[in-house]
């Protein structure tokens, strides 16, 4: 009897390919395509495209509407956390919450062993690891999902890359029209800017002071939450000749602090709520802060789910809400999220 895997499926040639490589290698192969936020009009074009890959790999194709999931577990803290003058991670929470969470609930009510989705990461089944193409690789990302279903976990296209997989596509009678569709956006559900976004649903754009770090006021700004730590246009300083960035946030009275680049060098960082794929205490390691950032070595002592962090070298606008992700080479320890640095 085969096995039998899940797969989520997006309409995008990285999970089409995904679904035919694991039906060519003998797995029992079905398809889910997940309704999660409530862009008008996305639905109708991205369903129909899993649709058709489904039908052309030859695989069922389940939909399962999440919005309402997805607006409590992802959505809504976006939202909150620009509010609170923080820098929030949706993809993180939506892979541990949905498409990890959510997805392998379903994998079991359909027998499913074991779940797979196009994300550029490898698995041995006990650690996560960075993609083979670094231009692709997803792992940051993914360094949220619980530990336990690491063993259930298949991604075809970790040892891939995405030039390969596109001419792949392109060469497959039916699947051509795949290769060339448009890369999806960062983040799936905004359209524009996230402050295009966020005007839906609170006041975003409110004039407020700009400080220097003496509590000086030096200029004005169009609003907190147009702005992250490390953000350098888009604000008033009064005479100033040199660039000047954002250094904190207070929502509270709507400012910002501002200062020169070098203010913005942080070697320590705070993080809480983590997630560890071993169970070491204090350890060496290498850190990414954001995900288009180089890794930097630090030294990492965990006390009651408090990861305390040293870096080896500074970094430059580390923010408040973002993740912390440590990666031994390639593989990914864990991580958790910034909450002082």
């Amino acid at each position: 009897m085969k096995e039998k895997v899940l797969v989520g499926m997006s309409g995008g040639v990285d999970s089409t390919i995904t679904s035919l490589l694991l039906k060519e290698q003998g797995y029992e192969v079905e398809g889910l395509y997940m309704k999660l936020h409530s862009k008008p009009g996305y639905h109708e074009i991205h369903q129909a495209r899993a649709q058709k890959a489904a039908d052309f790999v030859g695989i069922k194709l389940h939909v399962l509407d999440l919005q309402e999931t997805f607006n409590e577990k992802v959505f809504q803290p976006f939202i909150d956390t620009y509010a609170e003058g923080k820098t929030p991670n949706p993809c993180a929470l939506c892979n541990r919450n949905l498409k990890f969470g959510e997805m392998i609930k379903f994998a079991d009510e359909i027998g499913a062993q074991y779940l797979a989705t196009g994300h550029y990461i490898k698995t041995d089944g006990e650690y996560l690891y960075a993609a083979d193409d670094d231009t692709k690789d997803q792992s940051y990302f993914l360094f949220y999902i619980n530990r336990e279903i690491l063993p259930r976990l298949k991604f075809p296209l970790g040892e891939r890359h995405k030039k390969d997989i596109k001419e792949l596509a392109a060469s497959i009678k039916g699947l051509e029209s795949f290769s060339s569709q448009a890369e999806s956006s960062e983040i799936c559900f905004v359209e524009t800017t996230y402050t295009d976004l966020l005007k839906d649903y609170v006041k975003v754009d409110q004039v407020g002071e700009v400080l220097d770090q003496e509590g000086n006021v030096v200029g004005e700004h169009k609003g907190y939450m147009h702005y992250t730590i490390g953000k350098r246009k888009g604000f008033t300083v009064h005479g100033a000749h040199d660039p000047h960035f954002v250094l904190s946030i207070n929502p509270e009275k709507n400012q910002i602090v501002v200062g020169k680049k070098e203010d913005l060098a942080c070697y320590d960082v705070k993080l809480n709520n983590l997630n560890m794929f071993d169970d070491r205490k204090e350890f060496d390691t290498t850190v990414k802060l954001r995900y288009r950032t180089k890794a930097v070595k630090c030294n990492v002592k965990i006390e009651n789910d408090v990861a305390y962090l040293k870096l080896e070298e500074s970094v430059f606008g580390v923010a408040v809400g973002q993740a912390a992700v440590f990666y031994d080479d390639d593989k990914l320890i864990g991580g958790g999220w910034i909450i002082e640095s």
